[in-house]
């Protein structure tokens, strides 16, 4: 009997140092498995962290890139407004008119913001028109008109090639901002909505700026007359609805004009 006691005490004790031996390699496991994780977490925040700031990065290249772009879009129709002795603000009326009736015409936020980068370019193309041609006092005749309208086409083949959003819609803007509702326009006589919404809204931003300046070849129009003309030209040269955005907003097209007249009218 006794034998068999200490049978089972010696058993019960190799029990008992395999248990603790397996439960102390269990906690040295799982004490070592926490400080694994516990390491890969940092590792992975700051590799995470790393990556956020990489980001920020791309994220500031990225809006150096497109202030960049829009920067030198302004500054190349500043140029070609320049060299056809336009009025200094010309481009910065444009551009405003422009925004205002693509927001009241419907044209998401977005869209109407890149429209109103994108039409200071509409007249580009006159970089290419000769001066004799370009600022001749007084009215062209059949032959020096012909050249001067192709400063649309012009335009539009310098910035056609571009995959960027905002030049592609310079492009368009250079192309139809002289087209007409009725399909009388120039380069391509397109017609209604054949013509891109962004060339007909600044077709009309660009006429109403240009009426009221004086240019080479004329003396600023009055308002009356302006308005007189809108509404003669309304579904012949301009959109009806652009003419009716006009005129129901009226009051922020000539705050805008007002905003940003030319040194020499203060």
């Amino acid at each position: 009997m006794l034998g068999n006691e200490n049978k089972l005490v010696s058993e019960l004790h190799e029990l008992q140092n395999n248990f603790k031996k397996t439960t102390d390699k269990l906690i040295k496991d799982i004490n070592r498995h926490d400080k694994i994780m516990a390491q890969s977490d940092k590792r992975q925040q700051k590799e995470y962290d790393e990556l956020q700031v990489r980001l920020k990065e791309v994220e500031a290249l990225s809006k150096e890139i497109e202030e960049t772009q829009r920067e030198v879009v302004f500054t190349m129709g500043a140029i070609g407004e320049s060299r056809s002795k336009e009025t200094g603000n010309h481009v910065k009326r444009v551009a405003e008119y422009s925004k205002v009736f693509a927001l009241y015409y419907g044209l998401p936020e977005k869209e109407a913001e890149m429209l109103k980068q994108a039409s200071p370019m509409h007249d580009i193309g006159k970089v290419a028109i000769p001066d004799a041609v370009l600022n001749k006092p007084g009215s062209f005749n059949e032959e020096e008109r012909k050249i001067m309208n192709t400063h649309s086409q012009l335009g539009y083949d310098m910035l056609k090639h571009s995959n960027r959003s905002l030049l592609k819609c310079a492009a368009t803007v250079a192309y139809e901002h002289h087209e007409k509702w009725d399909g009388t326009g120039y380069p391509r006589k397109l017609k209604g909505e054949e013509i891109h919404i962004y060339g007909r809204i600044t077709a009309m931003a660009d006429v109403f700026d240009a009426l009221g300046s004086d240019r080479c070849y004329k003396e600023a129009w009055d308002d009356e007359k302006i308005f007189n003309l809108f509404k003669e030209e309304r579904g012949k040269h301009f959109e009806p609805k652009l003419v009716d955005i006009f005129f129901e907003h009226l009051d922020e097209f000539l705050e805008i004009r007002e905003t940003l007249k030319d040194e020499y009218e203060k």
